[in-house]
């Protein structure tokens, strides 16, 4: 049997594909469905979009023997989170045009759309590149969204590190002229040449690729699980370099222990001006050795599991023709946002308000996205977009303060972060209605949780005590439940997989404390384990490891200087 034939389905779309160009365009010119064929689908992910339907409607459709609901949900690419009030608007005017009237802010610093039909997909795209974004490549087996520390408290050297995020970001771009043909018109170049794409090949990389740029003590990007990160060395106020992480991932599947999230290991140092060459080597490394015979094994975390963080570091630095330096020392305190505001050297200032589940709506009682809209269309400064789904109104100037301060109180978004925080240090994926994997709710469902479970808090005294908490609806983990003290992983409606330890500043993985969890069981679940950390913390003592300590599960294992991969068994119920 020859090699080819082992290869996954997905990576014979990619060699059909004509560099992603498949049969896009006769796809979107059939009027007769609102759906695309399921090779397009997937190539559809290399131009930023997915195919999706409301699975409320299923049932009902289904009934009246009509065709499901069909949308696409669009993810436009911001690298390191921040854009213009001119983009805001847009974004803004595009979701009330075309989409479900709000904007999702995701947990990799990006925008997403959701609900726009096939009739509306193309120009949507074309009208968001038609204000410098653009949606390419924030899905699909690439490099995705890079992102990078936004925090305002650390902007001496915050134009350093997000010049290198565009860059990181410019130069994995794929360069296939198929999105431009496609969504802007482009014209169709006859050439005998054949079109080239110098990094990634004509089938790409093997599954999706994450980088993350963090400026410690903030880990708010959570470095530790994705697969490429660099992490910021600063000395006497300069950016000396960065260390290099590798082989975090996050997604596993129920049922199949040859899936798991891993942590990233640091394997050494660069300069700043090595940056884009070491992260353009890592993805070589992952291009030319990771799986393309098994989609669930594709991940570079397995590359690096399957290989070792030793070889990896002396594969990168054959393909770099140099060597990675030592890594250096850093500290990583937490990985949450900080809120409220922050004055900055320069006179400006900065405020992040919390955004539930990074959804930007209008409801009756808390005009968030009108409230927005009229603060972009004065402010001068910009908009920057946290990996915790929330939003940092950046770099107010002093002229501008008075009057932001007026719109913030105008439509009640002033006083946006005080809550617990427990929901302030809270993440959940979007899941149902709109997402095809889901198993169970969690943007829906985890405000209502998080109502109930500040009962506990606040009758244990731990109103102002951050915990991390996050929920996702399936095992794929897209708000990083792993890394999470508290983690609910859905596994059937109304049921979810509990996970108990994990590191406060996303350090350490979490373990499996209870299967299968009815949502109406979780409080009394909970309740016993906070009241013990209530009662019986030491000074300082985060959950996470106190949950460890009390032996609610088992410690995971780490080493020397740095935190260091659980095993896979590790992550197994204790």
């Amino acid at each position: 049997m020859s090699e080819e034939k082992k290869l996954s389905a997905n990576e014979h779309i990619k060699t059909r594909s004509n560099y992603l160009r498949g049969t896009i365009e006769e796809g979107l010119a059939d009027a007769a469905t609102g759906s695309m064929s399921e090779d397009d689908q997937q190539l559809l992910k290399f131009h930023g979009t997915y195919q999706q339907d409301d699975r409320d409607l299923r049932a009902n459709r289904r009934k009246s023997k009509l065709e499901k609901a069909y949308s696409f949900m669009i993810r436009v690419r911001v690298p390191g989170g921040v854009a213009t009030p001119a983009q805001w608007l847009e974004t803004d005017r595009l979701a009330t045009t075309f989409a479900n009237g709000t904007i999702k802010l995701t947990t990799r610093q990006a925008f997403q759309f959701h609900g726009i039909i096939k009739g509306n997909l193309k120009r949507t795209i074309k009208e968001i590149n038609q204000v410098a974004m653009d949606t390419i490549a924030a899905c699909g087996d690439v490099n995705r969204n890079v992102m990078c520390n936004p925090n305002p408290h650390l902007s001496e050297i915050h134009a350093e590190v997000l010049k290198l995020a565009h860059d990181i970001s410019t130069h994995l771009t794929p360069k296939t002229r198929a999105y431009h043909e496609i969504w802007l018109d482009g014209e169709k170049i006859e050439s005998s040449e054949q079109e080239v794409e110098p990094i990634y090949g004509k089938t790409y990389l093997p599954r999706k690729f994450k980088i993350t740029i963090a400026v410690p003590p903030s880990n708010d990007v959570d470095i530790y699980a994705n697969c490429l990160s660099f992490i910021a060395i600063v000395e006497d106020g300069n950016l000396v370099g960065f260390n290099v992480a590798v082989g975090g991932g996050m997604g596993s599947t129920h049922g199949n222990e040859a899936t798991y999230p891993r942590i990233a290991d640091v394997i050494g140092f660069c300069t700043p001006e090595q940056v884009v060459d070491v992260a353009e080597k890592v993805v070589l490394v992952q291009r030319d050795f990771g799986d393309r015979t098994d989609r669930k094994h594709s991940r570079f975390k397995y590359t690096v599991d399957d290989y070792g963080p030793d070889w990896i570091l002396a594969k990168l630095n054959e393909y770099l023709g140099y060597q990675l330096g030592p890594a250096r020392p850093f500290v990583f305190e937490d990985n949450g946002d900080r809120f409220g505001w922050v004055d900055d050297r320069n006179g400006n200032s900065h405020l992040t308000l919390f955004i539930q589940g990074g959804r930007v709506l209008d409801t009756p009682s808390y005009p968030l996205l009108t409230g927005l809209r009229e603060i972009a269309r004065i402010h001068d400064g910009d908009f920057r977009l946290t990996a915790n789904q929330n939003l940092i109104i950046a770099n107010i100037s002093p002229a501008k303060r008075p009057a932001i301060e007026e719109l913030l109180a105008q439509y009640g978004i002033r006083d946006s972060h005080l809550q617990s925080a427990l929901r302030l240090n809270s993440l959940a994926c979007v899941a149902l209605p709109t997402c095809g994997l889901a198993l169970a709710e969690a943007e829906r469902y985890l405000p209502d949780l998080l109502t109930e479970l500040e009962d506990l808090i606040e009758e244990n005294g731990l109103r102002h005590d951050a915990i991390t908490i996050r929920m996702t609806g399936c095992p794929n983990g897209c708000a990083r439940p792993f890394i999470a003290e508290i983690a609910f992983v859905g596994r059937a409606p109304g049921k979810y997989n509990v996970y108990l330890g994990g590191g406060f500043a996303g350090q350490r993985l979490s373990k499996l404390y209870r299967e299968s969890v009815r949502a109406e069981e979780i409080k009394a679940l909970l309740a016993p384990i906070i009241s013990r950390y209530a009662k019986e913390r030491n000074e300082g003592e985060r959950l996470g490891d106190f949950c460890i300590r009390a032996g609610y599960v088992a410690a995971t294992v780490q080493g020397g200087d740095f935190h260091q991969n659980i095993s896979r068994e590790a992550f197994k119920t204790a």
